[in-house]
């Protein structure tokens, strides 16, 4: 039985188990994501995520404290530069697990990416095209309702005075001429006097 046992030792032993994951931390920090088997991917999240946060505190303490796992001063530098720049407003949950559909070959392990969320472009700009369309239905709806709200009337004598509002607005005086644009906006031209 494995009561209360958390810790994967992925069949190596303990100094061969934190050099390898030392190893990965440091290509997932330089490469942004790495392809590997499953296990290893959730033992790695489970090694790299309180480096991030530590990385976020950038005071000679946090740096030598990660230093003294990773033990790779180009990756201390993209560390505490680059990365810890971008993850400095998420509270967590740093990396991302994208399993594979296919498997390997020798030993038909299961293979998935593992990456550092805030550098997948793709899913990003999704996820605030997403947003924005969103935010600018809310707010037209909203200020719609807002609108109708204030002035206290209900929204059928709105409808029924907006109509009126619209040709009172495109009358212009003699001297001046009215064209309408494609957008509903007019534009004034003055007589030639």
């Amino acid at each position: 039985m494995r009561h209360g046992k958390t810790i994967n030792h992925l069949g190596r032993t303990a100094s061969h188990r934190n050099a390898m994951l030392a190893n990965m931390a440091s290509s997932l920090i330089m490469h942004k994501r790495i392809s590997t088997t499953v296990a290893k991917a959730k033992a790695l999240r489970k090694f790299v995520e309180p480096l991030l946060t530590k990385s976020k505190n950038d005071t000679t303490h946090s740096r030598r404290l990660v230093f003294s796992v990773l033990e790779n001063k180009e990756v201390l530098k993209e560390l505490f530069g680059e990365v810890a720049a971008k993850i400095a407003g998420r509270p967590g949950g740093y990396t991302r697990i994208i399993k594979l559909s296919d498997s390997r070959l020798g030993d038909n392990a299961e293979l998935c990416i593992i990456e550092l969320v805030d550098y997948n472009d793709t899913l990003l700009e999704a996820k605030n095209a997403g947003e924005a369309k969103s935010t600018t239905r809310r707010s037209r709806r909203s200020g719609a309702k807002k609108a109708t709200a204030g002035e206290g009337q209900s929204s059928a004598e709105v409808v029924a005075e907006a109509p009126a509002a619209a040709t009172t607005e495109v009358s212009a005086p003699a001297d001046t001429a009215t064209e309408t644009l494609k957008d509903g906006e007019t534009r004034e031209e003055k007589a030639a006097e």
